[in-house]
């Protein structure tokens, strides 16, 4: 949708924009209507309770698409070495693509709670802001929620230990990456505290997005 232009079937590999609202094709200069709402991302390490937020949000939270980015994982996608580029990609097209029925999406996913993971991909474009979001813990806490999951969740101590980095690194840096990345402590939370804040979260800036989007024919 985004990438090959309707008028003269050429693909492009960055989106590109008359003013805010007209998708522009490079090549041969069609114009179509475009909403570029903003992308909400969720992230934080294992165990700090994205998905149980996540799923209770679902049928309730309606002013965005509440979305668990683990539903197209597949082993293709597990590239740490290039920041995981071809699934945030996929993520980013697909919410787009959502996102032009008016709601923005709201995206629930480990990694999504790094900004330099998606502020420099080419569909980074097709959003008017991505909002980041991050729910961290104690140590101790993380640690124990991890060990306590099932038998199937193959949860071994390098991967214990790996998400108590991550979950360092967010508390040492969220409020310096460009954009900040707004954290939720969770450690002595109920998830339905938790729920109801990050609900507050993603309604603030998806009402604000909904109300400032201009009407395209």
């Amino acid at each position: 949708m985004f990438n090959v232009c309707t008028a003269c079937g050429l693909s492009h590999v960055e989106p590109e924009f008359d003013g805010s609202s007209q998708l522009v094709c490079s090549s041969c200069g069609d114009r179509r209507p475009f909403k570029r709402l903003p992308l909400l991302l969720v992230g934080g390490p294992a165990g700090a309770g994205k998905s149980s937020v996540g799923a209770s949000l679902l049928g309730v939270l309606t002013e965005a698409v509440v979305i668990e980015s683990d539903l197209l994982w597949r082993k293709e996608f597990d590239t740490p070495e290039d920041g995981y580029n071809e699934y945030c990609r996929l993520w980013l097209r697909l919410a787009a693509h959502i996102s032009q029925s008016g709601r923005p999406v709201a995206l629930f996913g480990a990694g999504f709670a790094v900004p330099h993971g998606t502020q420099t991909l080419p569909e980074r474009r097709l959003f008017s802001e991505i909002h980041y979001l991050g729910l961290v813990c104690d140590d101790e806490v993380l640690t124990a929620r991890l060990r306590a999951r099932p038998s199937w969740r193959h949860t071994t101590d390098d991967l214990i230990n790996e998400h108590v980095r991550f979950n360092h690194w967010l508390k040492e840096h969220a409020a310096t990456t460009e954009p900040p990345v707004t954290l939720i402590d969770t450690t002595s939370a109920a998830v339905t505290e938790t729920a109801a804040l990050v609900a507050s979260w993603i309604r603030e800036r998806a009402t604000q997005a909904t109300q400032s989007t201009p009407s395209i024919p």
